[in-house]
């Protein structure tokens, strides 16, 4: 009865397989293991499942594949095996179990009941369905081998089971190695042990990931106001053709079935059964404000991220000030991207304060205006590392670190220098390369030959350097160049590696003392008030919206806006090169000026790269390299792009003529000393 119950499910099956093409996919599956010289005890078989079709086709099927996958597996085991006999498409296939079939579903119904949040508790696990959780990759472990099925033979050479293929094991969602392989299986017939018959011993590839909820970066922002929630990582087990699908940092929507797990311990994990990447949404547009400043602005090039990087952040520093970090903070935002994206054009970015409460306050803002801003845990690592997997598999899981984790996004690493030199060497590495290489001793992790596996960093570095705190005031040398700052405390190499260095000294323009104190104490009085009227026009969620739609746009070069940025490029690569030392400038010099450029082309919300923007980053450049190495014949002033305050249109038309005139030094300077012309050493 149970038979003939199934029946119009088995017919429904068949019908779905003929019209999806899944039966033209089975069929040629069939040919390539009949054609194999190897000997097989099961026969693996996946078959793409359209939830919604099926449910049209028989409603009965498809909640048997929503709710009783491993069932629905059956009918379409006894199809297919059917189908093979009927076709004759495998000679040596004897019985319906050595057929495995696997169900890949393309997707779940959108409805909360299939959904599994990981922040929840309990976690539903008994029912043995489907489910759909979405989360971020943090560790992996190297792939390994698991047994898909197995064939057991009897003992007991009289009994009939000594023979054939009766006693058939396959690998099931939750079950361990041993619930497929081990040696206390008894024959049903003469309860004989039962022995495997180990050359029909199939193998396929597995991979163990963790993923956590996104709700769990709230944790890692650092912001006081983020309400307490209980969160946990999830174990998903990949297996054959999901195996290396999954990059650490990256953000995934899974389709699995959550089992429990008992090793040395229970833990609740995922079978995984399909992923796909998650692609955020792309904003439409900008708030009407920005809108209508925008428009206002759109007489000059430069205008519009000058008002921005003004009013940026009125909350947390005084308005008008810190206008070059600021600048700096957005334009280093909006070269962030999502990980589906292929750009990769980060902008670091190393300050140089007096007042590491107002820097640090102001960056952790800033890093938390993008999905991906990670403010790295002094109690963790920055970069990758490795240890034994829980799970007992023998492979070695390879743990994000903060640097993975803001993949796409900016890892702000706190005060540079309370970091030890070793980790330092290795920042300065992967700021280099953009990568990071993890060794994995063989002797250690019980394997014969060392392994290395190597992660791309695609993320921005945010740091801070207290120069002038009491423990280190005395150790700095008075600089003999104009211009240049003592960094001493850092390794030269380092600082070379930070795209930008930015000086927010007591010295510099950056640090005002006195709004600095009005404004502390404007907050004290009215904590949850604006301070400014500002700050009400272009609130935190205006300059959000305002970021993520300015990060997704396509910008490309204009022909002088690339003739000008290459002139630069060479004209200060030759006056920064002498015939003892090379090149001061850094292999990526060019790369950052590129991305500098782009990134104020895209805070102005257009498409094309112009002289104007790679203006700024001529400017922003040079002001870093003086403080490197020094003033060069390209003498850039420390408050080159806010040489006024922007107290009203006046104010902003007298800083176009001054950037327009430091446009023509910037022209005359690449006629003077670009490619073609005779630059002078010092000696001559």
């Amino acid at each position: 009865m149970e038979k003939m119950g199934k029946l119009p499910m088995k017919e429904a099956a068949l019908v779905y397989l003929d019209r999806s093409g899944g039966l033209q996919k089975f069929m040629d599956d069939c040919k390539y293991y009949n054609d194999s010289k190897q000997s097989y005890a099961v026969y693996r078989f996946s078959i793409l499942i359209n939830p919604c079709d099926v449910v049209e086709l028989d409603a009965e099927l498809g909640n048997h594949i929503l709710h009783h996958p491993l069932k629905a597996a059956q009918v379409f085991q006894s199809v297919c095996f059917v189908a093979v006999k009927t076709l004759s498409l495998i000679g040596k296939l004897q019985t319906e179990t050595q057929i495995n079939i696997v169900l890949k579903l393309t997707h779940l119904p959108s409805l909360p009941s299939y959904s599994l949040d990981l922040c929840e508790f309990p976690l539903n696990y008994a029912s043995q369905r489907f489910y759909m959780m979405q989360g971020i990759v943090i560790a992996m472990t190297t792939v390994t081998k698991y047994t898909q099925g197995a064939r057991f033979l009897c003992s007991d050479e009289v009994c009939p089971f000594s023979k054939g293929f009766q006693y058939i094991r396959v690998h099931v969602p939750g079950a361990t190695e041993s619930a497929t392989v081990r040696n206390d299986f008894l024959c049903r017939l003469c309860s004989s042990s039962l022995q495997e018959d180990r050359k029909f011993r199939v193998l396929g590839d597995k991979q163990i990931i963790e993923i956590i909820t996104t709700k769990v970066l709230h944790a890692f922002q650092g912001d006081p106001k983020n309400q307490p929630f209980r969160f946990q990582s999830l174990s998903v087990f990949l297996r054959d053709e999901l195996v290396n699908k999954m990059k650490i940092g990256n953000e995934y929507k899974i389709i699995g079935i959550p089992v429990c797990v008992k090793t040395s311990q229970t833990a609740l994990c995922v079978e995984a059964n399909s992923i796909t990447p998650y692609t955020a949404k792309v904003p439409s547009g900008i708030s009407d404000n920005f809108r209508c400043l925008l428009s206002l602005t759109s007489s000059s090039c430069w205008r519009f991220t000058a008002i921005l990087a003004n009013v940026f952040a009125s909350h947390i520093v005084p308005l008008g000030t810190y206008n070059l970090l600021k600048l700096c903070l957005l334009m280093s935002l909006v070269q962030t991207r999502d990980c589906s994206s292929e750009r990769e054009n980060c902008l670091d970015i190393l300050v140089i304060t007096s007042d590491t409460l107002l820097v640090d306050r102001l960056l952790n803002f800033s890093m938390n205006l993008v999905s991906r801003g990670i403010r790295h845990p002094v109690c963790t690592e920055v970069f990758p590392t490795v240890s034994r997997d829980k799970y007992g598999t023998g492979a070695v899981s390879i743990q994000a670190g903060s640097a993975l984790l803001a993949r796409g996004g900016v890892c702000f690493i706190g005060d540079l220098t309370s970091h030890k030199k070793d980790k330092l060497e290795q920042l300065q590495s992967a700021l280099e390369s953009r990568s990071v290489t993890v060794f994995i001793p063989g002797k250690k992790f019980g394997d014969d030959f060392d392994q290395q596996m190597t992660f791309p960093i695609q993320c921005s570095f945010w740091s801070f350097v207290d120069m002038d705190s009491s423990s280190r005031r005395n150790v700095q040398k008075a600089s003999t160049l104009i211009g240049q700052m003592d960094c001493s405390l850092i390794p030269a190499n380092l600082a070379e590696a930070f795209g930008l260095l930015v000086n927010c000294k007591e010295s510099s323009p950056c640090h005002p003392l006195l709004p600095t104190v009005q404004h502390t104490l404007k907050k004290a009085v009215d904590p949850k008030g604006p301070p400014y009227l500002a700050s009400k026009q272009f609130t935190t969620e205006d300059f959000e919206k305002l970021l993520a739609f300015a990060k997704n746009l396509n910008v490309e070069f204009s022909l002088e806006a690339e003739r000008m940025i290459h002139g630069y490029y060479l004209a200060s690569r030759r006056i920064r090169t002498d015939s003892i030392h090379g090149s001061k400038l850094s292999a990526n010099a060019l790369k950052y000026l590129v991305s500098l450029s782009e990134a104020h082309a895209r805070l102005n919300l257009r498409n094309k790269v112009l002289r104007e923007d790679v203006l700024i980053a001529a400017l922003l450049f040079e002001i870093s390299l003086t403080l490197k190495y020094g003033a060069t014949a390209f003498c850039v002033a420390p408050n080159a792009l806010f040489p006024f305050e922007l107290y009203d249109e006046d104010y902003l038309e007298q800083r176009d003529l001054y950037l327009t005139q430091c446009q023509q030094q910037l022209q005359h300077f690449i006629a003077t000393c670009g490619p073609g012309t005779a630059v002078l050493s010092s000696d001559e």
